[in-house]
Formats: C-alpha cells, sequence, structure tokens
C-alpha cells in the first residue's frame, strides 16, 4: 500500500475515533478527552494524576483540570492512597457511564474482527499497538512543548 494511501487511511480512523468519542462525550456531557479519561480511571484505576498523565500523554497541569471537571460532575474523586496516605488516588464513582454505546461498540468490532484468522488476528493487534504507542509519544511531544 502507498505511503499517500497509508496516510489517507490513518486521517480517516483517526477522524472516526475523534467522531465517535465527540458523540459519546456529548451523550455524557463531558468532552471526548474528558470522557476519554474518565474510561481510563475506570479500566485501570484507581490511578495516580502522573499514571493518568502517563497513560494519556497529557500535562500534568491539563490532568489536573481534567479530574477537576471529572470530579465537579460527580464522575471521579479523589482519595488519599491508604498504601501511601501523601499519595491522591483518582477513582471512578461509577455514575455516568453508558455501557450500552460500549457493548454496541463492542459487538461491532466483534463482527469485524471475527472475519480474519487467528494469524490475521495477531498482526492487526500488533499494527494497533505500535500505532496507539506512535500516538502516545507523539501527543507526549506535542504536549511538552
Amino acid at each position: 500500500m502507498s505511503e499517500s494511501r497509508n496516510a489517507d487511511l490513518g486521517r480517516e480512523l483517526s477522524a472516526a475515533v475523534v467522531m465517535f468519542h465527540e458523540a459519546v462525550g456529548a451523550r455524557l456531557g463531558l468532552s471526548a478527552s474528558d470522557q476519554r479519561a474518565l474510561a481510563l480511571i475506570s479500566r485501570h484505576g484507581p490511578l495516580t494524576a502522573g499514571q493518568l498523565a502517563e497513560h494519556t500523554g497529557l500535562t500534568p497541569g491539563a490532568i489536573t483540570g481534567m479530574i477537576d471537571r471529572l470530579e465537579r460532575a460527580g464522575l471521579a474523586s479523589r482519595n488519599a492512597d491508604p498504601a501511601d496516605r501523601r499519595r491522591v488516588l483518582i477513582s471512578s464513582t461509577g455514575q455516568g457511564g453508558d455501557s450500552a454505546i460500549f457493548r454496541d461498540l463492542a459487538a461491532a468490532m466483534n463482527a469485524v474482527t471475527s472475519q480474519y484468522t487467528e494469524s490475521e488476528q495477531q498482526l492487526i493487534a500488533d499494527y494497533v499497538t505500535r500505532t496507539i504507542n506512535a500516538l502516545r509519544e507523539q501527543t507526549r511531544k506535542l504536549t511538552e512543548r
């Protein structure tokens, strides 16, 4: 596949993902970034602000504002780490998620991936993992400037 075709597909994929998360965010009353942070907290949490910054590639300052918004919306809370009371952990309150949206997406994605062999799925997973890593690195570079 040509480099320009790869770039076109990358832009189309990026736009589709962003628009999906904008729609989810609108449904939940959050920005797409805040909604994704909430999903990360729900999936990997509780997390420190630093861990959330690592997952998102955003700066600690941006993460603090994000946590403030999620906390004001009643979707996340800050709690002292029981193992180290000097540290604060951010947890999801379990409010505001729309699991039906993500169940539907999971079903649609399972229908897509079921059309591929196990070895093709492994190749796709490798590509997606490498893409995620590249995007996180580029996000980190952009937010450091």
